[in-house]
């Protein structure tokens, strides 16, 4: 018997330097490996969605965050790629930390981008966002 398919819940932060750059990170994996995305991860089992971005970036990035607001939920729906999350996205700031990429295995590359410099190749959660906080 197949197992029920049910959707998966990621989590993604944008994060903003002073002065004023994006951080992204070119993903290695499914969904939408090859792109630029914000980072951030998934949910576990009983944990809140706010502790769970928080979490993933320190395990990602090796930074800490404090999230300032939620700026939207993408439903990632991925057909070709037989992908579903629901995926809350929040406005974040590093408070301790320098950034690293502390998931080689993961992902390719981390880096800081000017908002009129942000590569086409962006995934569809991080297209949505920057669009709701009108950055693109």
């Amino acid at each position: 018997m197949e197992k029920e398919k049910l959707p998966k819940v990621g989590v993604g932060a944008v994060i903003l330097d002073k002065s004023n750059k994006i951080l992204l990170v070119l993903r290695k994996k499914a969904p939408e490996a090859g792109c630029w995305s914000l980072p951030g991860g998934k949910v576990d089992y009983m944990e809140t969605i706010e502790n769970a971005i928080i979490r993933e970036i320190k395990e990602e990035l090796g930074v800490d965050i404090e999230i300032t607001k939620l700026v939207c939920v993408t439903n990632h729906i991925i057909h070709s790629e037989d992908i579903h999350y629901v995926a809350p996205t929040f406005a974040a700031h590093i408070t301790n930390g320098e950034v690293q990429n502390r998931e080689p295995h993961a992902l390719e590359e981390v880096k800081w981008f000017s908002i009129d410099e942000i590569p086409e190749n962006i995934t569809m959660t991080t297209d949505y966002a920057l669009k709701q906080l009108k950055l693109v």
